[in-house]
């Protein structure tokens, strides 16, 4: 993969991914049982919030709240590969895919076992809560997603 700009770095594959396992829980679930697609979405922003708190040592509330940094989704892609059921456990594993100046681009697969359930490619873009406008990837931010990178990025 090829760098959009001077800008950005490409990480390729590192093999880093951030793991988290999620217990499907029937407030997840349709009436058939199965996990009602928004409910991914949920997921995903508690998998980003994790991997910034546990991952990358970026309290995500402290950014939110405090540093008043947020993360918005500008773009999001998703495939339904197969059900999920109340009662399952499921396993997301997030890679940095792409780290740009003002974004980054995150996949993540979930699987329950061994069968793939999702696939997801997610666009996060830094933005000023205070001004409601796209800022540079924080440079600490930058650091801890480089350094992740860098280690065996695997944490549960």
């Amino acid at each position: 993969m090829t760098s959009a700009s001077s800008n950005d770095t490409t990480p390729g594959n590192t093999g880093a991914k951030f793991r988290q396992h999620v217990t499907v829980h029937f407030s997840h679930c349709d009436p058939a049982g199965m996990v009602f697609f928004p409910q991914y979405f949920v997921m995903l922003n508690n998998l980003v919030e994790n991997w910034f708190t546990q991952g990358l040592g970026i309290h995500y509330a402290t950014l939110i709240a405090e540093r008043r940094i947020g993360l918005p989704t500008v773009s999001l892609q998703a495939d339904f590969v197969a059900p999920s059921r109340m009662g399952e456990t499921l396993e997301f594993a997030l890679e940095v895919t792409r780290l740009g100046q003002k974004s980054l681009t995150l996949a993540v697969v979930g699987r329950g076992g061994h069968q793939v359930r999702l696939r997801l490619q997610q666009v996060l873009v830094t933005t000023s809560l205070d001004g409601d406008h796209a800022i540079d990837l924080p440079a600490d931010v930058r650091a801890a997603i480089s350094h992740w990178q860098s280690t065996s990025g695997v944490s549960s």
